[in-house]
This record gives structure tokens, sequence and C-alpha cells, in this order.
């Protein structure tokens, strides 16, 4: 193969967001590109960034690869209590911290990426996020996830039991592979080609690049007159419920 059809091939793919189902940061990213850069998130690739079980660790391992997870320490953790709810109130968003007991996170993202072959994948991260963020909801428990499907006119077993499809554990295997192969280390992530991204606040810099090269993706000026322009692209915020704050190990953001 040519070095022009490499390269070719190379630019062909889109630029790309990792989110996680888990991460805050990942949330605040997901609703500030739906809000303010819809026409960049329409034309993004979405990948899942999951922390895998042991089940997808072994097959992981077996496919040549590694998951580059780091440990939070007690101090980050506490940073990122105070920082996201910063966050969220500069948005004007309300949220609860929801509990994470024993969590397996393929049961979410691997319902993302079964609700996804369905063309409905921007609609589950919509109610994952509601659930997860505004609810306090563990979205690692199924009978969750499948409360999605009346919702979406899917299957609720599908998503709910998605992880326990072999295909899908595969398909999840190939996602982590993208993950270590794009060097992605935490969440928000974005990618454009060579060049990466990380942290929400990154999100300004990445679209910029993005639209630089496809000024067709560049949003039209605001209309002072439109009633719809501040719309919420979640739905209508939930009332702040108990704040619960369980603790991980695992780095969110």
């Amino acid at each position: 193969m040519s070095a022009t059809a490499r390269t070719s091939r190379r630019t062909r793919r889109p630029p790309r967001f990792y989110f996680s189902l888990r991460s805050p940061y990942s949330w605040l990213a997901y609703r500030d590109l739906l809000q303010r850069h819809p026409r960049t998130a329409v034309a993004l690739e979405w990948v899942p960034f999951f922390e895998p079980d042991e089940l997808s660790r072994n097959l992981l391992a077996e496919a040549g690869g590694a998951f580059p997870y780091t440990p939070m320490s007690p101090e980050k953790h506490r940073y990122v209590l105070q920082d996201v709810r910063r966050l969220a109130t500069e948005r004007g968003l309300a949220f609860s911290w929801p509990v994470d007991r024993n969590p397996v996170w393929e049961v979410p993202h691997f319902g993302y990426l079964a609700a996804a072959r369905h063309g409905r994948g921007p609609e589950y991260i919509t109610l994952a996020a509601r659930a997860r963020w505004e609810r306090g909801q563990n979205i690692c428990d199924r009978s969750v996830i499948a409360g999605f499907g009346a919702e979406l006119g899917l299957d609720p077993e599908e998503l709910a039991a998605a992880s326990d499809d072999p295909g899908m554990r595969a398909e999840g295997v190939r996602i982590l592979l993208e993950i270590q192969r794009d060097g992605v280390f935490g969440v928000p992530f974005f990618v454009d080609h060579y060049d990466k991204y990380w942290g929400v606040d990154r999100l300004p810099a990445f679209v910029a690049a993005v639209t630089a090269k496809n000024p067709s993706l560049a949003e039209p000026p605001d209309d002072p007159d439109d009633p719809d322009a501040a719309d919420d692209p979640g739905g209508r915020l939930a009332e702040p419920e108990r704040s619960v704050d369980d603790g991980h190990a695992g780095g969110c953001g």
C-alpha cells in the first residue's frame, strides 16, 4: 500500500468523542456538546470508555491489550466532588451523586452499544445521564437499564443483558483496543486525527479545530428572538434528590 493510500485511510475516520456514562465530566461535556455545538456533535464518532470487568480484562489480555487505568487518590476524589458541583452550578444544572456499589460498567455501556445498533444511541445516553446524574440511580443495575427500553421503543432485555452477549463482548474488546491505540487515559477525550484533547475545558479548542477543517459544522449566530435557543438538550432537569457520596477508587475524569 502506498503512503498516499495509508494517509487517505487514516484521514477518512471522523473525529472521536470518548465518553463514559460513569464520569461527571463526560456528562458535562455531553451537555455542552449538544447544547452549544450540535452540528459538530452529529459529525463525531461517539466511543464509550468503560473500566473492564474480569471477563473483559481477560479477553483484552488475550488480544494483546491493556487498559490504561490509574486509581484515584482520596484527595483527587474530594476535589472532583467540589469541582463538578461548581461546573454544574455554572450551567444551572441540578444533580445527585449516585451510588456505585460493585459496579459492572459493561452493563450500561454495552446497553448503549445495543441501543446504538438500532439508531437510538443519543437517546440512550440522555436517559442514562438523567438516571445517574439527576436521579442518583445505579445505572449498573440491569433493571434500571431495562427501564430505558419502553422509552426507546427497544427490547428491555436486549439492553439489560447486552453484557451477556459474546458478540457484544468482542465489540467491547475492539473498543478497549481502540482506547489503547488512541492513548485515551481519561474522559472526556477528543481525538481529531493526530490531535488529542482531554477534559471538558478542551471542548471549545477541539470544536474549533474540527470546524476549521469543515466550516459547514460551524454553528450559526444565536438568534436572540428564538425562544428555543437555550433549550435543555437532555430534557427538563429534575429537582435535586438526596446527594450521596459513595466514593470509588477509579478516576472519573
